[in-house]
């Protein structure tokens, strides 16, 4: 059964076309991720099915009585005159209510002429209130609010008091707590931090309700959602499992697609060939029909088929020439903090980083990530203890809140200030980054975030740095540009230092995780999913050096020690950058692999039970039949595939 459904959907603005011809439909139970560059209108499609837009052109059918709650990016300022804790019980009038009249009931049976009908309202009541939680709604609001990160003491602070993205998170622990029919959420991880992001990650799991999501964060796109829907200016293609299995299904459509493309175009041209030889000549007719039914199928649209083409992207490089030492970054008794006030934000190990490592340092906001990199840089002398850097670095920076980029200057202006070129060839080259036309003049104070970010990977690129200190380089980049950074990253030959919340970037390129809570920095080496199974296991993590043998860090050879650290997860078995991105391209597709063969076996499993409650219904019989056939060929096919890569 489905929730809402959508036909012919378009939307324009005066002459310029959103989208159109959009169609599909929400199921219930399905969590739907939504995904496509930006700028493509998935916030108005939202919009749309929220009920706040309407459409240009097409129809939305919502199912009888449904109950929708919509997230959008940013909370607007809040009429409310609640608390923060007033606001939550407010998405439980219905049940407060009945709590009132539960204490009503209960004076009425004191009354020995009203008992008899108030106890017979009160037990149906009664337990009503229980089974919709009456008894633990206070315990869930705490256990709301302090996962989406809110502290005991932000409980009984005004709205009006919380900043913006505190109100989004409100407004997002609202929605929750209504469990409403449909949850429509725009970009809900934005303004939480990974701890807050993994809770709602459980939460979204035994959600029983149907969600759309449009988000940034492949990680928990992955986590959450069964079914990706790929927008573009004119259809949305769907395609089932998580983000990771979204990733396969589009490279397996996109290259039988070019196939057929391929064919249909060879077809053409025989054909076209064949009536042109023949038009005029004793084979007159057959010329006669084929150019008819050709015809026919040129005026046919869905018989077309397409060239498979993408949509512009980042035309990204990070090139270095120049060779730094093996030992990049070492610390000793390292205290991170500020001077001025003399209290230290947090104490970090004695830490050592390797010429071609990765290291990620995660941790919640506020904690002192982005201080610890103006330490290194030297804008900020460490409270305590010391930083060495390695011999001939070059170091690049890109800052979080891209404090390089002068509001002043145009991107054009930007990109000679690292290098002087022709206005011409300044353009071409801001070009691969997506500024064309009158952007390149545009002032940067007037430029999005999204559009800062690839500006100040354009100045990056342009250094020829060997040592990158990355903070939060994916904020505002769409999912098409984040793949492409992970890509670019990947194949780096130098060393890189990334600040970031993104699991899914941090997940494919980090040899180290260096995690910072409660004033203290640990340093794991591995894979962020192996630094969670191993947090999620209890046990300590060990001092950083006493995690290589003391042989691996002393000896020079540097091959074996980048072998060393990124072994354990697969990522490097060898020393050259290319060889390191092939392993890990190898390792991704063969988890993509596991998952879809985990998929096709549980579906065969599946038909075979539905097989024998078919009974004598043919046609059920014979369709079963045919999928269970079709997914054998499927299963046989990835399961030998998977044994070519492992």
């Amino acid at each position: 059964v489905s929730l809402l459904t959508f036909s012919s959907l378009s939307k324009s603005y005066g002459a310029h076309d959103i989208f159109r011809d959009l169609g599909g439909a929400v199921p219930h139970g399905s969590r739907i991720g939504l995904v496509g560059p930006n700028g493509i209108g998935k916030t108005t499609l939202l919009r749309i099915f929220a009920g706040l837009d309407e459409s240009s052109g097409g129809s939305v059918f919502r199912a009888r009585g449904l109950r929708a709650g919509y997230l959008p990016q940013e909370a607007v300022e809040a009429a409310s005159a609640n608390t923060l804790w007033g606001e939550m019980l407010a998405a439980l009038a219905d049940l407060l209510g009945h709590e009132v009249e539960l204490r009503q009931l209960e004076t009425a049976m004191a009354d020995p002429d009203q008992f008899a009908t108030a106890s017979e309202r009160y037990g149906a009541l009664q337990e009503q209130f229980e089974r919709d939680g009456g008894y633990t709604y206070e315990t869930r609001i705490k256990q709301m609010l302090t996962g989406l990160g809110f502290e005991a003491g932000d409980f009984d602070r005004p709205l009006a008091q919380l900043s913006g993205g505190q109100k989004t998170r409100a407004l997002l622990a609202r929605l929750l707590l209504e469990n409403p029919d449909l949850l429509i959420l725009d970009e809900p991880t934005n303004h939480l931090d990974i701890s807050a992001v993994e809770w709602l990650e459980k939460f979204m799991g035994e959600w029983p309700g149907s969600v759309v999501i449009v988000s940034h964060d492949r990680y928990f796109l992955d986590e959450v959602v069964n079914k990706v829907w790929e927008m573009t200016p004119t259809r949305i293609e769907e395609y089932h499992g998580n983000y990771s299995a979204y990733l396969l299904q589009r490279s397996e459509r996109r290259e039988r697609q070019a196939l057929e493309y391929e064919a249909q175009r060879a077809f053409i041209a025989k054909e076209e060939d064949y009536i042109r030889r023949n038009i005029a000549g004793q084979n007159t007719a057959q010329a006669k029909g084929r150019r008819r039914r050709l015809e026919r199928l040129k005026a046919t649209p869905d018989a077309v088929v397409d060239r498979p083409r993408d949509l512009d992207t980042l035309n990204l490089k990070l090139d270095t020439k120049l060779r730094s030492g093996d030992r990049v970054l070492e610390t000793h008794k390292l205290v991170i903090g500020y001077h001025d006030d003399g209290k230290p934000l947090f104490d970090a190990p004695d830490l050592l980083l390797w010429r071609g490592e990765i290291a990620a340092l995660i941790g919640p906001n506020g904690t002192g990530k982005t201080t610890f990199l103006k330490t290194l840089l030297g804008q900020t002398p460490p409270l305590r203890g010391k930083v060495k850097l390695g011999s001939s670095l070059k170091v690049g920076y890109f800052a979080q809140a891209h404090e390089g980029l002068r509001p002043e200057r145009t991107p054009i202006d930007e990109i000679q200030s690292v290098r002087e070129m022709p206005p011409g060839a300044a353009r071409d080259y801001l070009a691969k980054f997506l500024f064309t036309g009158d952007d390149v003049f545009k002032k940067v104070e007037v430029l999005s975030g999204g559009e800062r970010g690839r500006l100040a990977l354009a100045k990056l690129a342009l250094e020829g740095a060997n040592f990158l200190l990355l903070d939060e380089p994916t904020n505002h980049l769409d999912i098409p540009s984040q793949e492409i950074l992970e890509a670019v990253l990947s194949d780096f030959a130098g060393t890189i230092l990334l600040v970031s919340h993104d699991r899914y970037l941090i997940d494919a390129l980090a040899t180290q995780i260096w995690s910072l809570e409660s004033g203290e920095l640990e340093a794991f080496k591995g894979s962020y999913r192996e630094f969670v199974e191993f947090r999620e296991s209890g046990m300590q993590i060990p001092n950083p050096k006493d995690q290589i043998p003391n042989s691996k860090l002393q000896t020079s050879n540097v091959k074996d020690r980048k072998t060393e650290a990124r072994g354990a997860n697969g990522k490097e078995k060898g020393g050259t950058g290319k060889r390191s991105a092939e392993e890990r391209r190898r390792a991704h597709r063969r988890d993509e692999l596991e998952l879809l063969i985990a998929s096709l076996e549980k579906r065969l499993a599946e038909i075979a039970t539905e097989l024998e409650s078919a009974g004598p219904d043919v046609a059920r019989v014979r369709a079963l039949g045919e999928e269970y056939a079709q997914v054998e060929i499927d299963l046989a096919a990835h399961v030998e595939e998977w044994g070519r890569i492992v």
